[in-house]
């Protein structure tokens, strides 16, 4: 899918160019066939994930000792393109490849990346991240959920919200306080591995306005009892500090999934009103709908060399918060706005569910609040001013 017409990117190896085609034919034969049978029930199946594990589309920026292909940033976002531009934008492998493994590779012991790594990439393991909690979403060192020292471990109690990968996920990292007193000091990352946690419950399936088959969910911690090496690295306290380094990444990785959405979406459009006719016409001959989508694929074109540029960058270590924050924010705001341009081309079959658009405009609301909200990232991109 080149809607665009533009060339490759310079950080698109030949290596990159052959996963992308085996990427793209694997989620079709496999997974494609089965796309509205998973919407209809709310979830993905469990093999899913084992079967995106045998195929190498986890975590392949994970190094060889550990199981992993040895790739990089690039090997994950050309996996996540695909997924997107094949509609499995509530597919959590995204959040489990580029932000749970990473925060493992980065700050876990040596045992503790042996111990879990291996099995993240297989799919054995499902990984989440817990930060969200009722009362707090972006203000993480406003957290209430506690990890409290007993004997050689901690006591992990609390509530998370709004959990991807909540129903399946078996590996999870939860942000806490180890000491409620030290504000922002006092985060430390705390890894649950729920087939051994008693006082670990899963809530609801959170329903959502869009990403219907993604297992959003609530989470709850009573008395969860860990031992002291389910401390993420060797030293308590820095949690906030952990998150706050890996948050450039998390941006690129929604700006990915944006810029990818707009393309489908884009392509979808154009496929239709060249077929569609109305008072005699197709509606692509209409001055108007050259018009909107003339707009819709200019300003997609910037985006996608802005997208391009931060991937080059994150590559070679430079992309800094700020830069993170303009690709996280602005692409997600040009995604909602050309999906309900697009949609507008479709008439009232746009809004019918059985066409994709109707769906996707619907998932990508959120793009603009999760991973920070727009507001979160207009403050960040100011303090540079």
């Amino acid at each position: 899918m080149n809607v665009l017409n533009l060339p490759r990117p310079g950080w698109m190896t030949e290596d990159l160019v052959l996963l992308e085609e085996q990427a793209r034919r694997f989620i079709a034969t496999e997974y494609v066939p089965h796309l509205e049978s998973w919407n209809e029930q709310g979830m993905y199946d469990r093999e899913v994930w084992t079967k995106a594990g045998a195929a190498g589309l986890l975590c392949p920026a994970m190094p060889e000792e550990y199981g992993g292909a040895g790739g990089c940033f690039a090997h994950e976002a050309v996996i996540g393109r695909e997924l997107s531009l094949a509609g499995f934008d509530s597919f959590g492998a995204p959040l489990h490849s580029g932000i749970v493994a990473p925060y493992i590779l980065h700050y876990g012991t040596e045992e503790q990346r042996r111990r879990w790594l291996p099995k993240l990439i297989t799919g054995e393991l499902i990984g989440a991240i817990a930060m969200s909690e009722p009362g707090t979403g972006s203000d993480l060192q406003g957290v209430r959920t506690t990890a409290k020292k007993s004997g050689n471990g901690y006591l992990l109690n609390g509530s998370k919200t709004f959990i991807t990968n909540g129903q399946h996920a078996n590996l999870i990292i939860v942000v806490a306080k180890t000491d409620p007193s030290a504000g922002a000091k006092g985060v430390s990352l705390m890894v649950v591995e729920t087939e051994d946690a008693p006082g670990f419950r899963r809530g609801r399936k959170l329903k959502k306005l869009g990403l219907d088959s993604a297992d959003t969910s609530e989470l709850f911690f009573e008395d969860v009892k860990l031992p002291g090496e389910n401390l993420l690295g060797r030293d308590e306290g820095q949690g906030f500090a952990q998150l706050m380094t890996d948050l450039p990444r998390e941006r690129l990785i929604v700006a990915v999934h944006a810029q990818a959405m707009i393309e489908r979406a884009l392509a979808l459009t154009l496929d239709y009103v060249k077929q569609r006719q109305a008072f005699g016409k197709k509606i692509i001959e209409f001055q108007n709908t050259q018009f909107v989508l003339a707009e819709c694929k200019s300003e997609a074109t910037i985006a996608r060399v802005f997208h391009d540029h931060c991937i080059e960058r994150y590559l070679g270590g430079t992309l800094d918060t700020v830069t993170a924050s303009m690709a996280k924010y602005w692409l997600t705001d040009l995604q909602g706005k050309i999906i309900d341009r697009c949609l507008q081309c479709f008439g009232g079959y746009g809004y019918m569910e059985e066409f994709p658009i109707s769906r996707m405009y619907r998932d990508a609301r959120v793009s603009r609040i999760y991973a920070g909200t727009n507001e979160i990232m207009k403050l960040l991109i100011a303090r540079s001013l």
